[in-house]
């Protein structure tokens, strides 16, 4: 980082990389050690431990409920849940109006509806009773959206949630329109728990500058959802999904990986901006995938080690292991997710993590408001 004596700015490095611009007490990730955290949990032990209603707690509240306060909090997750007949009737005017068949698209409608139909207000005029109030209902009502918005694109009539099942079978039931096994829902919320906060990512941060303006909890999320559809951040599980396919065998993985590094295509699937050894995301969900089993989990297992001995020789000194999105298309693809909901599910996880920096950003009461270091021409 260097001071231009002309401007007296600071230049940062590019994309902002290793540059801290705020504090958080939401959690953190250990590129070096392969490690990250969910306050003061180790993220991968609550994934295998416990329930995605338990992490929504830890994030939004703070900390792990207890046995006295679980029923109570998932009486109020159930409750969230459900989707009141005329608002449901009126969202879906709106996402029949989007016209679109992609979710995540609609998503950004129908989220901004949502926000509207029901007075979300400023988070700069909110107590924290209603941030927290409007922090829940508003993360909650994103599966129905991303599921109706789906089911309307194939010509379906949307499922209604089934709070009783709990946060996560609700969402396979509303997606597939079946109740859903107990072997899919432990592995999809293992997913949905691994993906609720990951550091300051790019729709964090987005999410965070928005909400630095005092404006309402809404559009703060509207804002991540943009950020996280694009294909180098949310977009990335059907991308290494679409990847295996074109393997196809593991026989032609090294030849694949040498010829995407010989056009200078991304390897996806691979790599990640912050781990400089194994995701620890990657590796639960690994054994999640071959717990599951089937042919792509095979496949994947197999290409993942030819795939890594070609990154290996090409770059010996950066190593370049299978991030989380590497295996998340076979976890959810086993589960039932079809392809074209991969970005999707994943939003319906990251809005939980979102609320809560959003609401730690309202407490600050400072705008974010950096420089720019014009290169232009120079003004006559």
């Amino acid at each position: 980082m260097t001071t231009s004596a002309a401007s007296e700015l600071i230049v940062t490095p590019p994309g902002l990389a290793g540059v801290v611009v705020a504090e958080t007490a939401i959690g953190d990730v250990r590129g070096a050690e392969g490690f990250f955290h969910y306050r003061q949990y180790d993220a991968t032990r609550l994934a295998r431990d416990h329930s995605f209603e338990d992490v929504w707690h830890l994030m939004l509240r703070g900390e792990l409920p207890t046995e006295a306060q679980r029923g109570p909090w998932e009486a109020d997750v159930a409750e969230a849940l459900v989707i009141p007949e005329g608002l449901a009737e009126q969202l879906g005017v709106v996402m029949r109006a989007a016209g679109s068949d992609d979710p995540l698209v609609t998503l950004r409608t129908a989220l901004s509806a949502y926000g509207a139909l029901t007075g979300d207000r400023p988070l700069w005029d909110s107590d924290e009773d209603i941030k927290q109030r409007a922090a829940l209902r508003t993360a909650a009502v994103v599966p129905w959206l991303v599921t109706a918005a789906h089911a309307l694109a194939s010509g379906r009539e949307p499922v209604a949630p089934r709070p009783e099942l709990g946060y996560v079978a609700s969402y396979l039931a509303m997606l597939t329109g079946r109740t859903p096994s107990a072997e899919h829902i432990a592995a999809l919320s293992r997913y949905l728990v691994l993906t609720i906060d990951h550091g300051f990512n790019n729709s964090t941060f987005t999410a965070r500058t928005v909400a630095s303006t005092g404006t309402d909890l809404s559009s703060c999320l509207v804002a991540g959802v943009g950020a996280l559809a694009g294909p180098l951040h949310g977009g990335a599980p059907s991308r290494a999904l679409d990847a295996l396919d074109e393997i196809g065998s593991v026989e032609r993985a090294e030849g694949w990986a040498r010829a995407q590094l010989a056009a200078g295509q991304r390897v996806m699937g691979f790599g990640h901006p912050v781990y400089r050894t194994l995701d620890p995301r990657s590796e639960l969900l690994k054994e999640t995938a071959i717990e599951l089993g089937g042919p792509t989990a095979d496949l994947a297992v197999a290409a993942e080690a030819e795939v890594v001995k070609v990154l290996d020789e090409a770059k010996p000194d950066r190593p370049l292991r299978a991030n989380v999105e590497y295996y998340a298309g076979v976890v959810m693809q086993a589960c039932g997710v079809p392809r074209e909901m991969f970005t999707p599910t994943f939003a319906c996880s990251r809005v939980v993590g979102w609320a809560a920096h959003v609401l730690e950003q309202s407490r600050d009461r400072k705008i974010i408001r950096p420089r720019s270091r014009y290169v232009g021409p120079l003004p006559e």
